[in-house]
């Protein structure tokens, strides 16, 4: 039985750039379903074509700041299934805070200069889609070199550290694994400690991962 492939709506006012985005991705078996160069177009693409993921620039017209990101608030609201990539010439780390806290599941944040690299963009595309959270890993280097009170976290280990450090960049228990050279088992155990001492303990797994990273990169 075949897999259905994955949809996606484009969303950037260059049109170079989502003609190229959409021969890079239909090239690697996902279906472009929508593009658009307004936030309305986005909208309206979205609730035609129901997309499991969108991709959006996040300087869009009239403005070029920050109406990719009032476009990911409003499809968190109207379209609480369809996954948001964001996409900057610039690194913008509030921003990819503000996305992950509007949108706790199935977003990200990538530079654009990430997309070049195909695998790359298509793995974060597919993570979306399935709830993860992706955010560029030169977004979290920068929010975790931020000056911040030393009590701004509980205590974690060491090995904790680089733990949730991987968590942030938004690999999953499979890459941390194979990153820091550990078995799964052991993983359960230092992620379960971190949620423990960050006081996230009543709500589900993914939740509290997304609410650790963002503890983490506040």
């Amino acid at each position: 039985m075949l897999k259905t492939p994955l949809r996606v709506v484009l969303a950037d006012d260059e049109v170079l750039l989502r003609e190229g985005l959409e021969r890079l991705l239909t090239e690697s078996g996902l279906e472009v379903v929508g593009k658009a160069g307004t936030v309305p177009e986005l909208l309206t693409a979205v609730a035609a074509n129901r997309p499991d993921v969108t991709v959006v620039d996040i300087r869009m017209p009239p403005t070029h700041t920050d109406e990719g990101l009032v476009a990911a608030r409003e499809l968190a609201e109207r379209h609480p299934g369809v996954g948001v990539l964001l996409l900057s010439h610039h690194l913008e780390s509030t921003y990819a805070v503000r996305l992950l806290e509007q949108h706790p599941g199935g977003a990200g944040y990538l530079l654009k200069d990430r997309i070049l690299d195909v695998i790359v963009l298509v793995d974060a595309l597919h993570r979306i889609a399935d709830g993860e959270c992706v955010v560029d890993p030169a977004i979290v280097t920068r929010l975790l070199g931020r000056p911040r009170p030393r009590s701004a976290l509980p205590k974690l280990t060491e090995r904790e550290g680089e733990v949730l450090h991987l968590m942030a960049e938004g690999r999953s228990n499979r890459g941390i694994c194979d990153r820091l050279h550990m078995s799964p088992k052991t993983l359960e155990g230092h992620v379960r400690s971190i949620f423990g001492k960050l006081g996230l303990l009543d709500s589900p797994d993914d939740h509290r991962r997304v609410l650790a990273v963002l503890a983490y990169l506040r």
